[in-house]
């Protein structure tokens, strides 16, 4: 498997990255108080610096922007010194990683905001979905739609949190406009019902996601911002009723400013690739950037895309949770550890980083 083109390096911008996998950002709502990265996420990510390039889970621009429990932030000093830990580690081994900015919007619990208030959303529309909160899954609560003056300031703390996660090391950042949070609710018809500039037509619902990168590109380098989108995924209660051209704006728009990647879901999250027809061809043609191809992905899969040149970095999730060294198993062929679900969202070291790499497996024997 080592004439695989998933283990060449690849230029990522200004970045040569050692191999063309990529850790998917994933969710684990470990954050201590302040919202700041628990140490163990020093470890964690430590752990898997052997990754092309490391994408952390995803981290709220502000208050206003966290939808549940226990994740990290990227908008104070205490967050951005943490964050510095985690930067250093995984340079220290030789690996890159970069932090996703997210804004849940209103998939979010009153319990979370500012003063208790409600989560902001594009529109007045609830979502159909759960949060964890309190140690338990609940439901989101009823949001309120944004003020056309209020989303100014919505672009900015994107912006801040860029400027935040360079101060903090990162090598770039990953503007999260997938999955059914805010930018996805704004440039999808399910969830955006607004009159105004930013709703209606094609070119109104994508305004904000691409308003977004023009100022995260701005602050950050256009050459170390990528972005995440998920075209047709239902995740979050989200929908669109004709995905195709609105993507495909919006892919013209990102490649405008010059982005480095688009990192793409291709179906819907964690589920079936095949949820509903869309052509993903022509994203990857209309985007003169790298093209990062995620959801489903195993080696023969991997292979089979990069040898079509049908993309150019493989994204893994789940099996980067337990597979640290994830690139040398695909890599000798080594078999993989399984899962535990149980432990993906909150807790301790279980399940996060005690998970074996092939060199412990070989000492245990």
């Amino acid at each position: 498997m080592a004439t695989s083109k998933l283990f060449e390096p690849y230029k990522l911008g200004p970045i040569t990255l050692s191999n063309r996998t990529v850790m998917a950002p994933l969710t684990r709502n470990r954050a201590v108080a302040g919202l700041v990265p628990n140490p163990l996420a020093v470890e964690y990510y430590g752990q898997r610096a052997s990754a092309g390039l490391l994408i952390t889970e995803a981290s709220q621009v502000s208050q206003q922007g966290q939808g549940y429990q226990d994740t990290p932030g990227i908008y104070s000093k205490e967050q951005i010194a943490g964050w510095r830990k985690v930067t250093d580690r995984v340079h220290e081994r030789g690996g890159h990683i970069f932090i996703q900015l997210w804004h849940v919007g209103r998939i979010s619990h009153t319990s979370l905001q500012p003063n208790n208030g409600a989560p902001v959303a594009p529109s007045a529309v609830r979502a159909k979905g759960k949060t964890f909160v309190g140690g338990t899954f609940a439901d989101v609560s009823e949001p309120r739609a944004l003020e056309l003056s209020e989303i100014p300031g919505i672009i900015d703390s994107f912006k801040r949190g860029a400027a935040n996660a360079l101060e903090a090391g990162f090598d770039g950042v990953e503007i999260h406009g997938a999955n059914g949070y805010l930018l996805d609710q704004f440039a999808k018809d399910g969830t955006n019902k607004r009159t105004d500039a930013y709703g209606g037509s094609i070119e109104n619902r994508a305004k904000l996601m691409l308003e977004v990168a023009k100022a995260v590109s701005a602050e950050a380098g256009a050459a170390r911002t990528g972005i995440r989108i998920s075209p047709v995924t239902p995740a979050n209660d989200v929908s669109d009723s004709n995905p195709q051209p609105l993507f495909d704006h919006i892919v013209d728009g990102l490649n405008a400013e010059k982005l480095v990647y688009i990192h793409v879901i291709e179906g819907a999250t964690g589920g079936p690739r095949d949820v509903a027809p869309f052509d993903y061809a022509s994203l990857r043609k209309r985007f003169d950037g790298t093209y990062i191809a995620n959801n489903g992905y195993d080696l023969e899969l991997a292979n089979r895309v990069l040898a079509a040149n049908e993309a150019d970095l493989i994204a893994f999730g789940k099996l980067f949770i337990s597979n640290p060294d994830l690139v040398e198993r695909l890599k000798s062929g080594a078999p993989l550890n399984a899962p535990d679900k149980a432990t993906f969202y909150g807790g301790g070291a279980k399940g996060y980083t005690d998970y074996p790499a092939l060199d412990r497996l070989d000492a245990a024997q």
